[in-house]
């Protein structure tokens, strides 16, 4: 297994394994992940397995605090120079569910955010999801004002360096 970021090359198999994890109402289309890599590419983060994307984790800096629905829809507003790593999605294909593929993700994610001097990350991820993220020192913030994507309540959840 290794992980790389993400390249155009990519973006057929990004949007299938997207739709294998999310709900049509929530899942992010060929096109808006075509933008995320134009704009960011390089916080696009892969877990390959012979060949094959099996997990990704991506999202871009910026100095808001706070995650919004905007951001999930504008790449663009990608500051490379930002403070804050945010996190749009965690997603692995069911069948590579449940062997620690996105955990080793997010320690990879967290390592670069450190290194590239971030203040944190920020995520946000529904009821279920608060304990797994937690293990990672994400500490829950309660439920998102500035989010409803796919009309969802979500929790905004940080880690803090």
């Amino acid at each position: 297994m290794s992980i790389r970021q993400a390249t155009m090359a990519n973006l057929d198999a990004i949007a299938s394994i997207e739709s294998a994890c999310f709900p049509q109402a929530e899942a992010a289309t060929k096109d808006e992940f075509a933008k995320r890599i134009q704009y960011y590419g390089n916080h696009f983060w892969l877990l390959i397995d012979e060949n094959q994307i099996v997990s990704f984790v991506d999202g871009f800096v910026t100095n808001q605090k706070d995650l919004s629905d905007e951001m999930y829809e504008k790449a663009s507003l990608h500051d490379e120079a930002g403070q804050w790593q945010m996190i749009f999605g965690v997603n692995t294909l069911p069948s590579y569910r449940k062997k620690g593929y996105a955990a080793k993700l997010l320690e990879r994610m967290i390592d670069d955010a450190q290194s590239q001097n971030r203040k944190g990350i920020v995520l946000t991820c529904k009821d279920a999801l608060v304990p797994y993220y937690a293990k990672f020192g994400f500490i829950d913030e309660g439920i998102s004002e500035k989010s409803v994507h796919g009309g969802v309540r979500w929790h905004q959840m940080r880690l803090t360096f």
